[in-house]
């Protein structure tokens, strides 16, 4: 076996620790799974150093002092006076938090919570009011010349004249891209600005600004002692920000830049990467609806972080659940995903899709139906409910129309329609099926179909029509065991009676 990525990282960082890995995001939309990318690579790191005995801590750093940098699709119109202003100093789009950074940044933190990730929880606006960058900021207006060198080096495109490491907060319109730096004070710790609002004025270096992207990124490095980042593709390309805060660490600020953990995007299938900006977006809270928080986490850890992940909500996605929870996949990918140390769940999540739809939200019903199948519906009942519910919402809003049925109370008209070798085959199979398991149930389709010389595709669309009205339906031997026998036996023979 082959061993995970994540291991091999910890390996290659064992004897240098101890470690602490960084992850952040900028909450300026719905946080989706894309995000959880960075996060989740980030953790995996984490247990496997743990397991290997390192000592290494995982924080989390969110960008709320970045600025509002456009109207985004999902913003009204009246967000575009908000546009430049730092997002924990926009107020709340919906009116329920304290902020536009809370807004998005509160739903994603729950969600890390459901996922069994806990890291130490920083805000940059917090962390720049309370004055952890002033010496950095210092730092960065004393070689803010040598700054722009590397920048240009590593980069290849010059700052302009008059280029400024640091983003000050115009105190009239509260925005930072309308600012422009005129002097600091390294004693007073302060700075002086004009602003294109017409407005200048003096800002404390502790919340009056932020450095800016390519300088903050490295400046935090030294201040929380990072040595291992994840981050995506986009920062890692030739010149971009990881190579210019690379050398912005070791040159300006002293400090080893962190080992590097790149990682690819998360596509939505048919639609492209997600991005909250562009609006194609799955969110975490949307998926923890749908799968069990362990699930969520094997999609990612399966797959190393240099390949791209095509996310399919619809049936792949059901293929997925099965894979983790028959243990069929990476033994410690599953590993490094199971937060709740819980064994194999032996109801293949296809078959709670049947057992849902038939049980018609009536939980001993689904009960009933699952131990037809055979299944142990005692020991792990809060469980199959979790299931039930996560059922309910993929039929909502993934299943294709083809995997929806609904059993007909009565017997469906179609079946007039019948050859009369199908009615006599579903005489057959009436005969024949009691006692009998789901898998049983199934073979017996073909034998029947092959006793009668019915090609088996048709028979079997001759047992949906018989219950469903329809000439598709679930995998049917599974489908049969889930009904009362009694009431298969009579609905078969039914069907197998000339009208």
């Amino acid at each position: 076996m082959s061993i995970h990525w994540a291991d091999v990282i910890a390996e290659k960082l064992e004897g240098s620790g101890p470690h602490t890995i960084a992850t952040g995001i900028t909450p300026s939309g719905p946080v989706h799974i894309g995000n959880m990318r960075e996060v989740m690579t980030a953790e995996a790191v984490y247990r496997a150093l743990l397991d290997r005995g390192v000592q290494a801590r995982l924080i989390y750093i969110a960008d709320t002092f970045d600025r509002l940098r456009r109207l985004y699709p999902f913003l009204p119109e009246s967000f575009n006076e908000h546009i430049g202003k730092p997002l924990s100093q926009i107020p709340c789009p919906e009116g329920c938090c304290a902020s536009y950074a809370d807004h998005f940044l509160t739903p994603f933190l729950k969600s890390m919570e459901r996922l069994g990730i806990k890291p130490e929880v920083y805000r940059a606006d917090v962390l720049y009011k309370e004055g952890k960058y002033n010496d950095a900021i210092k730092t960065a207006f004393s070689r803010k010349d040598d700054i722009a060198r590397i920048l240009k080096e590593v980069s290849g495109r010059a700052v302009p004249e008059g280029w400024s490491p640091f983003d000050a907060i115009c105190k009239v319109c509260g925005r930072t891209n309308t600012t422009h730096v005129t002097g600091f004070d390294l004693d007073a710790e302060t700075v002086d600005y004009v602003c294109s609002c017409g407005s200048q004025g003096t800002v404390s270096m502790a919340g009056g600004g932020k450095l800016v992207w390519r300088v903050d990124w490295p400046a935090r490095w030294p201040i929380f002692r990072v040595t291992v980042e994840p981050f995506g593709k986009d920062h890692a390309t030739a010149g971009g920000s990881y190579d210019t805060g690379k050398r912005i660490s070791e040159e300006i600020y002293g400090y080893p830049a962190p080992f590097p953990m790149v990682y690819e995007w998360i596509h939505l299938k048919g639609v492209g990467a997600m991005h909250s900006s562009t609006g194609i977006v799955v969110t975490i809270q949307e998926m923890l609806d749908v799968v069990p928080p362990e699930v969520l986490r094997y999609l990612i850890i399966r797959n190393k972080p240099e390949k791209h992940i095509e996310f399919d909500p619809g049936l792949p996605l059901l293929s997925l659940v099965d894979e983790y929870d028959q243990r069929k996949g990476d033994e410690r990918a599953i590993e490094l995903s199971n937060i709740s140390k819980s064994g194999p769940f032996e109801i293949p999540f296809r078959h709670m899709v049947t057992a849902v739809q038939i049980a018609r939200g009536d939980e001993e019903q689904l009960f009933v139906a699952l131990k037809r199948s055979g299944y142990d519906v005692i020991s792990r009942r809060e469980e199959i409910l979790g299931r039930a519910r996560n059922v309910l919402v993929w039929l909502e809003k993934y299943a294709p129309k083809y995997v929806k049925f609904q059993l007909q109370e009565t017997l469906p008209a179609a079946v007039n329609n019948l050859s009369p070798a199908e009615r006599q085959a579903l005489g057959l199979l009436a005969g024949r099926i009691e006692d009998k398991s789901a898998a049983e149930i199934h073979d017996l389709v073909y034998v029947v179909a092959k006793e009668m010389d019915l090609d088996s595709k048709k028979f079997f669309q001759a047992i949906y029509l018989t219950f469903l009205g329809d000439r598709q339906g679930p995998k049917v031997g599974w489908f049969l065991a889930s009904l009362d026998r009694d009431f298969v036996r009579s609905r078969l023979a039914a069907a197998a009676s000339p009208a």
